[in-house]
């Protein structure tokens, strides 16, 4: 109880929060399109630069690998355990079932920038290396999804200007190079630049989580494809995900925090890139159901009570079965 209090009084979440009753009170309140973009770019580049910062500090050592390994095994087959039951319960077309398991077996950058800080606010560090799985898990899940929905769909499984959406993803490109410019760089070269990106991070969080509140209630109360069991199912599909990440992180060996993390990527859901490939391949998908399920409800279940759901769970099983 004492990490959930902790993690709703973050200055983020009470932003997200903010945005989300403002929202629902129909406010005129908006951060412009462009202005979002730049804060995505911006939290994108800090995450990968510490990230690699921290890895050059540290050094690479196998657990990155094992966690690499951890990560794309989690995004690859996720959809493949959520899509039949999107079939069964959220009685859903296979097609709309691959679109939406992608989503799930993606990940979410900002669920994972906002874990980062919440959790770093109180000393639970995880492994810097982290923001390479962050960026490896956003793939795989994509042809997941295509493989499911294909099945029914017909046509090529991977067209050419998928595979390029899929490789070059702004967000991938992003997170890996920023990645290896601070791996480049080093604690010495970084020190210039971190006023700009780290000072200055939080707060440029909070405004982007502003945005974040009010896109997904407004998006909740615009859908009109979100059934009950659908939302139900959004909030499942994390709890069990997540709890799958916590039991792959410990049984890789990685630490406390650094589990708890690949417990939030497996419980997040896309909602940047995974659209993207949607929209290209899957174009006769819901676009309106699986933004709602991944961010009006997967992404607020998330923020308010899966970061300090899937640190408890890390504290109490990495000591258990890690010593096992």
């Amino acid at each position: 109880m004492d990490q959930i209090a902790t993690s709703l009084m973050s200055p983020p979440v009470l932003f997200f929060v903010l945005g989300a009753l403002a929202a629902a009170a129909k406010s005129d309140l908006a951060v412009p399109e462009t202005i979002a973009k730049g804060m995505s770019l911006y939290l994108m580049a800090a995450i990968g630069l510490k990230g690699g910062v921290e890895v050059s500090r540290a050094g690479v050592d196998g657990q990155l690998g094992l966690a690499l390994l951890a990560g794309l095994g989690l995004s690859f087959a996720i959809p493949f355990l959520v899509a039949p039951i999107l079939r069964r319960l959220g009685r859903l077309d296979r097609v709309n079932a691959g679109a939406v398991a992608a989503h799930y077996g993606s990940v979410s950058v900002v669920t994972f920038v906002t874990a980062n800080q919440i959790y770093a606010g109180s000393g639970f560090l995880a492994a810097g290396f982290m923001v390479a799985v962050l960026a490896a898990m956003e793939t795989p899940a994509i042809l997941s999804g295509l493989v499911i929905a294909r099945r029914e769909a017909g046509g090529r499984l991977f067209e050419p200007r998928l595979l390029h959406e899929v490789a070059f993803n702004g967000s991938v490109v992003l997170l890996l190079g920023s990645f290896a410019i601070g791996m480049l760089l080093g604690e010495d070269g970084y020190q210039p630049i971190l006023p700009l990106f780290t000072t200055g991070f939080t707060g440029v969080l909070c405004l982007f989580l502003l945005d974040m509140g009010l896109l997904a209630m407004r998006r909740l109360m615009q859908t009109r494809a979100l059934t009950v069991r659908l939302a139900m199912l959004g909030v499942a599909f994390p709890l069990v995900n997540g709890t799958l990440g916590v039991l792959a992180g410990v049984l890789v060996g990685l630490d406390a925090p650094s589990v708890a993390v690949l417990g939030v990527l497996a419980a997040s859901a896309s909602y940047i890139a995974v659209p993207a490939a949607m929209r290209l391949s899957l174009p006769q998908a819901d676009a309106g159901l699986y933004l709602a399920m991944s961010l009006g409800v997967t992404f607020p279940f998330n923020i308010v009570l899966g970061i300090p759901l899937f640190r408890w769970l890390a504290e109490t099983l990495t000591p258990m079965l890690g010593a096992a």
